[in-house]
């Protein structure tokens, strides 16, 4: 079993949206790396966010790509500061490939719960868009398999611009 544990896109700032949904940059990243991961054959049959406007967007941007008309709903628990043991007991009992889109601290804290039986050691850094792929093995021990970074899809696109793949770019 995968669990995709990402963090929201850039936001806004407060003053320019009292809501903080995603800006345009933070839009494009998160699109970036749901389609890239889509590329990868990643598909997972449940999503769920915060149900803060910049998780939901977020979350919305990966659903068009990894599930269609799959299973999508805000859930309670997963806000910035929420405990990380009531979630990690639920996820133990998935056997489906999970998503849950949400915010700093708690996406880090339950990286490093899972991964290391204590949520105050920092495993991954993540950055807005971030995408932690963990994967359970059969004695229920998890792992971290990949991280993608919207910054490192950057470069990769810029790379192949530079190098004469332009009219192909989407398919990086």
């Amino acid at each position: 079993m995968r669990l995709f544990l990402v963090q929201h896109g850039n936001a806004l700032p407060k003053d320019v949206d009292p809501e903080r949904g995603l800006s345009e940059s933070g839009k494009q990243d998160v699109a970036n790396v749901a389609a890239f991961l889509a590329r990868g054959s990643v598909q997972v049959e449940r999503i769920f966010h915060s149900g803060k406007k910049r998780a939901w967007e977020t979350a919305e941007l990966f659903r068009v790509c990894l599930i269609g008309d799959g299973h999508f709903d805000e859930r309670d628990g997963i806000a910035p500061l929420d405990p990380v043991v009531d979630v990690a007991e639920e996820i133990q009992n998935l056997s489906k490939d999970t998503m849950f889109v949400g915010h700093l601290p708690f996406v880090g804290k339950l990286v490093a719960h899972l991964i290391a039986g204590n949520e105050n050691i920092g495993v991954v850094s993540f950055t807005p868009g971030t995408v932690v792929c963990l994967e359970r093995d059969g004695n229920d021990i998890w792992s971290v398999a990949w991280v993608v970074r919207p910054e490192l899809l950057k470069s990769i696109i810029v790379e192949y611009t530079n190098h004469g793949g332009a009219e192909d770019q989407d398919h990086v």
